[in-house]
C-alpha cells in the first residue's frame, strides 16, 4: 500500500515536472506546418471578435476577448495536440489593448503565424508592436475623421427636417466600420509576418494625415453648426449698436461658436462634475433657454 502511494506521488510528480517544462519551452511539439485555415474559419473569428470587450479588464484589457476570437482557429491548426493548444492559448491571454474596430488585422497576422508554427513568444512580440500603431490609427480615424464626416451627413439631412438623418449616419458609419473591420482580418492574415514591417513604416505617416483631417473635419463642423448669435445691442450716442454685426463679426465671423467650442474644449479637459459631457450637453440647452428668454441670444 505504500509503496503504490510512492509509485503514484512520483509518477504525478514527474509529469507535473513534464508539463512545466513543456509550458516553459517557446516552441510547439507539432513543427509541422499545414495550410489549415479556410476563409470561413477567418470569418468565424472575425465574428467572434465583435465580442471583443465584453470580457474586458483592467489587469489583461482585452487579452480574453482575443483569445476567445482566436480558439476557431487554433483548434484547425493544433487539431488533436492538447498541449499545444493549450500553450497557445495561455500565449494569447496575455495583456493585449488596441482598436477593437481595428485589431482583426493584429489577429489575421495572428493566426497566419501560428499556422506558420511560430514559437509563441514571437507571436506576442508581434501583437505588441501592433497595439500602439491599430490604437493610434483606429482612434484618429474613427473618433477624428469617420464619426465626424457621418455624423455631418446624418445632421445635415436632419436639419431639413428628414427623420432619415439618424438613420443615414447610422448606417453609413456601421458600413465604413464593418468594411474595414472584415477586411483587415483577411489583409492580416494574408500578409502575415511582413505585414508588421510595412505596418511600422507606415503608421507615424498615417496617424499624422488623419489628426490633420480630423482636425480640418472638427473645425468645418465647428463653423457650419454650431450656432451662437446674440441680440445684444449698446446705446451710444442714440444710435443702437448691434454686438452681433458691429463688433463680432468684424473681428471674426463665427467668433462666439469657436469661442464655444474653446470653452467645451477646456471644460472636457478638466475635472471634477463639469468635465462630464452630459452635464456639458444640457448646460449648453439650459443656457440656450434662459439666453433667449433674456432677449441675447
Amino acid at each position: 500500500m505504500a509503496s503504490d502511494i510512492t509509485v503514484g506521488t512520483l509518477a504525478d510528480k514527474n509529469t507535473k515536472t513534464y508539463e512545466n517544462l513543456i509550458d516553459d519551452v517557446d516552441a510547439y511539439e507539432d513543427k509541422t506546418k499545414r495550410k489549415v485555415i479556410s476563409k470561413k474559419d477567418l470569418w468565424m473569428c472575425a465574428l467572434r471578435g465583435l465580442f471583443m470587450e465584453g470580457n474586458f479588464n483592467f489587469e489583461r484589457m482585452q487579452a480574453g476577448g482575443f483569445a476567445y476570437s482566436i480558439i476557431p482557429a487554433l483548434k484547425k491548426i493544433h487539431g488533436d495536440n492538447k498541449r499545444d493548444f493549450a500553450k497557445s492559448l495561455k500565449n494569447h491571454l496575455q495583456f493585449f489593448n488596441a482598436s477593437p474596430k481595428l485589431f482583426t488585422f493584429l489577429l489575421g497576422t495572428a493566426i497566419a503565424m501560428e499556422e506558420n508554427k511560430e514559437k509563441p513568444s514571437t507571436v506576442n512580440v508581434m501583437k505588441v508592436a501592433g497595439m500602439g500603431p491599430t490604437g493610434g490609427i483606429g482612434d484618429a480615424l474613427d473618433h477624428m475623421t469617420l464619426m465626424p464626416l457621418t455624423l455631418a451627413l446624418g445632421a445635415s439631412i436632419a436639419l431639413e427636417g428628414s427623420i432619415a438623418g439618424p438613420f443615414v449616419f447610422f448606417f453609413l458609419y456601421q458600413a465604413a466600420h464593418f468594411l474595414a473591420y472584415f477586411g483587415l482580418m483577411f489583409m492580416g492574415y494574408k500578409a502575415g509576418t511582413a505585414a508588421m514591417v510595412s505596418m511600422s513604416d507606415t503608421t507615424e505617416k498615417l496617424a499624422k494625415a488623419a489628426n490633420i483631417m480630423g482636425i480640418f473635419v472638427i473645425g468645418a463642423l465647428s463653423a457650419t453648426f454650431i450656432r451662437v448669435q446674440t441680440t445684444a445691442s449698446l446705446e451710444m450716442g442714440g444710435a443702437t449698436v448691434e454686438l452681433q454685426t458691429a463688433l463680432f463679426d468684424k473681428i471674426m465671423p463665427n467668433l462666439l461658436p469657436l469661442a464655444l467650442v474653446f470653452f467645451m474644449l477646456k471644460m472636457v479637459k478638466g475635472t471634477g462634475f463639469w468635465a462630464k459631457p452630459p452635464v456639458l450637453i444640457f448646460a449648453t440647452l439650459a443656457a440656450g433657454v434662459v439666453g433667449h428668454f433674456l432677449g441675447i441670444l
